[in-house]
């Protein structure tokens, strides 16, 4: 039976917009709809689904902790969508220009996908391959030509590599709500955290690069508690008690607008990092490559 109360993916995409920015207007300005409509789309949603999924207030709007479970289970629904068009696109015309990339799981979920609707819009036929995986292995695939374009995080440039800074991201240590660590008076000293068994992601993943890096000076670390794969993983883990965790901003931005996740202070670490494109040293990128390349340049930065 064809489910009857599930909200349209324009509705859907609008949620995961007003919990990434924490603002109905401003969401509604990024699918280029009115405020009223964007309100009236919310309501429609509530009223299909049963329950509220957002609370509005004078200072922006935030998700209810129901609606930060349908915006999760939303991510996974606009993923498929998208793979369902990615899909039809490649079995259009010969004509189709292909566009092989390979992008850090961070990009691939929270830019990318943005980006890729201004690259279809703009050339309609232009067909795009996406690769999913760690930092490590994006820098693989394009110096073995497997990706004309690849997108990855982490402090520095992966060797034998052209690269454009094309967003800023932070980490973020997090814990879930009511954890001691969110009724400390002060920040987190780093010596501290090197020395915490904490939920990370993989030894090979930007995320996990990053971190290490801002935390050389206290090296040796302890063993990690949880290695994972995927942000989507990490959060989950941190958010059913597993412990303290290294998440980037852009992955715990549903999280922690839903409640279900709190951002520590730390000191005595930089956690700021960049996230590039790269492309082989000595080559030039064209075509598709270098369309996709100005999007994301000209995307706002975060």
């Amino acid at each position: 039976m064809f489910p009857d109360r599930v909200p349209d993916l324009a509705a859907l995409g609008l949620l995961l917009d007003v919990a990434a920015t924490g603002s109905l207007t401003r969401a509604a300005a990024e699918h280029g709809v009115s405020q009223p409509a964007a309100s009236a789309r919310i309501a429609g949603m509530e009223r299909l689904l049963g329950f509220p999924v957002l609370v509005r207030s004078s200072t922006g709007s935030r998700l209810t902790p129901q609606g930060a479970l349908v915006a999760d289970w939303a991510r996974d629904l606009l993923a498929s969508a998208a793979a369902l068009d990615a899909g039809a696109a490649s079995l259009r015309a010969d004509r189709d220009v292909r566009l092989p990339v390979a992008a850090s799981l961070t990009v691939a979920e929270h830019l990318l996908p943005r980006w890729l609707v201004t690259l279809a819009v703009e050339h309609p036929d232009t067909v795009v391959s996406l690769d999913a995986m760690n930092s490590a292995a994006v820098a693989r695939a394009v110096l073995d030509r497997g990706a004309d374009l690849g997108f990855v995080e982490g402090p520095s440039v992966p060797a034998g590599m052209h690269s454009r800074t094309v967003a800023r991201d932070r980490l973020l240590v997090v814990v879930p709500a009511g954890h001691p660590w969110t009724r400390r008076r002060g920040p987190v000293p780093a010596a501290e955290l090197a020395a915490t068994r904490l939920v990370h992601r993989e030894p090979a993943s930007g995320t996990r690069v990053s971190w290490e890096t801002a935390l050389a000076a206290h090296a040796p670390f302890a063993p990690p508690l949880l290695e994972l794969s995927s942000a989507g993983a990490v959060r989950s883990a941190i958010a059913a008690g597993a412990g303290p965790g290294v998440i980037s901003s852009l992955a715990a931005e549903p999280d922690l607008a839903g409640g279900r996740l709190a951002v520590v202070a730390v000191e005595g670490m930089d956690l700021e990092r960049r996230l590039r494109a790269v492309w082989p040293r000595g080559a030039r990128l064209t075509g598709a490559a270098q369309d996709l390349l100005e999007i994301a340049l000209r995307a706002p930065r975060r």
